[in-house]
């Protein structure tokens, strides 16, 4: 059995915090995964940027609920569950996530959470475990699944190395330098065939 295993942000739905950086004029909030490899680096540096602004989950709810599926994001995924079995991994947060989820019909999602006050402050990030998405794929592993995996920055290599065939879709020029051992699918119409290649490959 096989399944495929999807990153979120970037894949299927636009970055949410590079649109609340657009929206708040923050530049600092621009960086994401594709810029800074260690996720917990990034996440204290969000942390801060919002409690020095005084920015609530109010605020970032508001971006996200402008936000849809990409272009194609909806269809591919329709076509990819009639194929494989699919697992979202992400290290996003279901409080982000929840909302854009509704729109691609509540595939299953694998992600962490906020520690948020009665104020709306987010003061705390709790991931469910280090590096979740090679882990979930490890555990795959011993339930004798093979694992095709696709994602786009830093946070998802290991999780690309750890599947039986690990693709990046549209990922920025300097993850595809640093691992150019990954094929790399540049529109939604290639990932499918990316899929379906790995298929046959792994028999």
């Amino acid at each position: 059995m096989q399944l495929a295993c999807l990153d979120l942000e970037g894949v299927l739905i636009p970055e949410i915090w590079i649109n609340f950086a657009q929206k708040t004029g923050i530049d600092e909030l621009l960086a994401t995964t594709r810029d800074i490899p260690d996720y917990d680096v990034l996440m204290t540096q969000r942390l801060r940027i919002l409690k020095e602004n005084n920015l609530k989950i109010q605020d970032i709810e508001e971006v996200i609920d402008s936000l849809g599926p990409l272009d194609g994001a909806k269809d591919f995924l329709d076509w990819l569950k009639s194929e494989f079995q699919v697992i979202i991994l992400s290290d996003t947060f279901y409080e982000f996530a929840k909302p854009l989820m509704r729109q691609l019909d509540f595939p299953t999602l694998f992600c962490h959470k906020l520690g948020i006050d009665e104020e709306g402050n987010v003061n705390e990030y709790r991931l469910r475990m280090p590096d979740q998405k090679r882990e979930a794929v490890k555990r795959f592993h011993e339930l004798n699944f093979q694992v095709i995996a696709a994602g786009d920055s830093y946070n998802d290599t290991t999780m690309l190395g750890e599947a039986d065939r690990g693709i990046l879709f549209c990922p920025p020029q300097n993850v595809i330098d640093e691992f150019p051992q990954f094929p790399v699918a540049t529109d939604y119409a290639a990932l499918k065939n990316e899929f379906l290649q790995a298929r046959e490959d792994l028999g």
